[in-house]
């Protein structure tokens, strides 16, 4: 395998794709955590309800996860190696708020399968994917 320090074209569109999904989590987060009004209008009394009765801890998980990859995202923008460490952080916080969101209350029932089921696995797939891409682009010699 050769090794070198220019990334191809992929490695950017990756990087910049990761950011704005990343940028659409912490814009969840933030309407989430601040009770936007124009967010809670997109959904029913029992989801509502679920979403109110998180605990503290669980809202944190969320925003470590939310926020470590965008600063994931912004390191691999930059060429760091950071970034590595910051897409672990981040899929071990995503792992830690789904396993406990899907083993501690109904969220199936209430919100359905794709919002319960789907959008949560499609999360979980995309962080695995980023951690191991900038695992790839550190051993391949594009982050420093």
């Amino acid at each position: 395998m050769t090794t070198t320090n220019k990334p191809n074209k992929w490695f950017w569109i990756i990087a910049v794709l990761a950011l704005l999904w990343n940028l659409m989590g912490v814009s969840r987060y933030l309407m989430q955590a601040y009770n936007v009004e124009s967010f809670r209008a997109d959904f029913n009394p029992d989801q509502l309800a679920l979403m109110d009765g998180s605990p503290a801890w669980l809202t944190a998980v969320f925003a470590i996860a939310v926020f470590s990859g965008l600063l994931a995202c912004v390191a691999l923008l930059m060429k760091r190696k950071l970034a590595v460490i910051l897409f672990g952080i981040s899929l071990l916080f995503v792992l830690i708020q789904m396993i406990s969101v899907w083993t501690t209350t109904d969220t199936i029932t209430i919100f359905g399968t794709l919002d319960g089921i789907v959008m949560p696995m499609i999360v979980i797939v995309i962080s695995i994917f980023l951690y191991y891409y900038s695992k790839g682009a550190s051993q391949r010699g594009w982050l420093n």
